[in-house]
């Protein structure tokens, strides 16, 4: 069955950058659906069967880009996704976190990550489980930064257990921020990126971001803070419910994990079952992510894919 449809366009600005060079961006859309796209003055006329679906994709770019949002390919291919999924794209892209000190918007990129952060801002506790290259660690640095910018919590705390991925490091001189520094390295460097090194030693030196291996935890309070537990999947089950109980009152806990890297001894990790096990607390949840969520190199979704396909045989 044919469908029409047809898009009036604010302006030229507006046209000029739903295009993109050489009109890929619109080529994009046409690809992705059995329809045709025309483009004349400000108004593009589509037919085809998807007509009505790649219309779609095209207005939720037009309202993207008349809220100050940038459109790239990958933005485009995203989009179509999401509206393939039932998802509202200009819902999701134009949901701005906060703005790093380069004037970098930080937002979510995917329909999966925008359920992470409305969980990050409604719950106490959020679980962000899903493979590499989700985001999982850089959106839960970012609510961080927010909380702290609004004065929501007085300090940022960030936790990971000190396992090796696959090979012994051996004895790490330096006092205990030297030992820590390259299990936390992903941490350091998503907070450089949202305050820069200037502002980020400041905190440090004020003792409002404290950095700690997992096992420091135990015996602490962690009032009015914002904490974060990084590559959870190779904490123990006793680990994770020392750290799940340290929570103290107006402090909020975002854990992340990939189950798919454990690397903690025998297996025993403290994500498994978990979800079994809390589902019916209030004020704590579990945002899974999946490939389609990955915002690296389009090569990792596909990495991410073939590993999920091999476990799935075995």
């Amino acid at each position: 069955m044919t469908a029409s449809a047809k898009i009036q366009v604010p302006d030229n600005s507006l046209m000029a950058e739903l295009l993109g060079e050489r009109d890929e961006n619109l080529r994009e859309v046409e690809n992705a659906f059995d329809a045709t796209v025309h483009v004349r003055g400000n108004e593009i006329s589509l037919g085809g069967p998807q007509a009505v679906e790649a219309a779609q994709v095209i207005e939720e770019l037009v309202v993207v880009l008349e809220r100050g949002e940038s459109l790239k390919p990958a933005v485009v291919r995203r989009s179509i996704n999401m509206i393939r999924e039932d998802e509202r794209p200009s819902e999701v892209l134009t949901d701005r976190i906060l703005t790093t000190f380069r004037g970098k918007p930080v937002r979510p990129k995917t329909a999966g990550q925008k359920r992470y952060l409305d969980a990050i801002r409604s719950d106490t506790v959020t679980f962000g489980v899903g493979p590499a290259g989700t985001g999982k660690s850089w959106l839960a640095i970012a609510c961080a930064v927010r909380a702290l910018q609004a004065k929501q919590v007085e300090r940022i705390l960030l936790t990971r257990p000190a396992v090796e991925a696959g090979e012994r490091l051996g004895y790490l001189p330096g006092d205990l921020m030297s030992k820590v520094d390259p299990y936390l390295r992903p941490l350091y460097d998503a907070l450089h990126d949202m305050v820069g090194a200037e502002q980020m030693a400041k905190l440090f030196e004020r003792d409002v971001v404290e950095v700690a291996p997992l096992a420091f935890m135990r015996g602490r309070t962690l009032n009015d803070s914002f904490i974060i537990l990084d590559e959870a999947q190779n904490t123990t089950p006793e680990q994770m419910m020392m750290f799940l109980t340290r929570i103290g009152f107006n402090s909020q806990a975002v854990i992340t994990g990939d189950q798919t890297q454990v690397d903690v001894a025998g297996d025993r990790s403290g994500l498994h079952g978990l979800e079994k096990i809390l589902v019916d607390i209030d004020g704590l949840s579990f945002v899974r992510l999946s490939s389609a969520d990955v915002v690296r190199h389009r090569i990792v979704q596909d990495i991410v894919d073939a590993y999920a396909k091999r476990d799935l045989q075995r």
